[in-house]
This record gives structure tokens, C-alpha cells and sequence, in this order.
């Protein structure tokens, strides 16, 4: 689980980032990441459709990434805000490769912010 700090709560948080952020598409994720020098702490927001599975299937998808965005809180510490939504196909791939899809997301988005 996210600390509470670290997590994406407000639908315009949600829609701020989605509109003003840098947007990273893969094959399984689109990650939307926003530099925000104001929070003290970096926040992650997760958009998960019916078009991905079942519940179970989304849960599944949603406790990967919190999880994967745990370990990116270690590197990325503050300053960003982070919107990630799974596309149709998500919930088929392993741990790794989500895992390898989020982490270089995020690293192609940091560097796009900082130039």
C-alpha cells in the first residue's frame, strides 16, 4: 500500500496531470508524469478500465503497480505527480515486464520534464 502522501486522490489531480503532463505510451501502460516542485512528496494515481479484466483481473493490475511505484518512490522521491493507466493486455504480462514498462516510463518521463 502507498502511503497516504503518495497517493493520487482528487479527480482533478487526476485530470490536471492527464491534461498538463508528459505522456509515455508502451505496449500495456500510458504514463502521464507531471513535475510538481510544490509537493514535498511524489504522488502516483492509477487508472485501471473494464476493458483490462474482471475485477480480479484489475485488482491484480492495481497491486502490481502500487507496488512497482513503492520501489520508484526510493529514486523519484519528490517533485512529480504520476498517472499510470493500463491498456487492454496488462493483466496477461508478468511481473517483469509491467515492472520493466513502469520503471522506463517513468525514466523516459523524468528526462523529458527536466529539458
Amino acid at each position: 500500500m502507498l502511503a497516504r502522501e503518495n497517493r493520487l486522490v482528487k479527480a482533478d489531480d487526476f485530470r490536471t496531470t492527464m491534461k498538463s503532463g508528459k505522456k509515455i505510451g508502451s505496449d500495456h501502460l500510458v504514463t502521464y508524469l507531471k513535475r510538481d516542485e510544490t509537493q514535498s512528496h511524489t504522488r502516483f494515481g492509477f487508472v485501471v478500465a473494464k476493458t483490462v479484466g474482471g475485477a480480479v483481473k484489475r485488482n491484480l493490475v492495481k497491486r502490481r503497480m502500487r507496488e512497482i511505484a513503492r520501489e520508484l518512490l526510493k529514486e523519484h522521491s519528490s517533485g512529480f505527480t504520476v498517472v499510470v493507466r493500463a491498456l487492454p493486455g496488462a493483466a496477461e504480462i508478468d511481473w517483469a515486464n509491467l515492472q520493466n514498462e513502469l520503471r522506463s516510463s517513468v525514466a523516459t518521463g523524468v528526462k523529458k520534464t527536466a529539458g
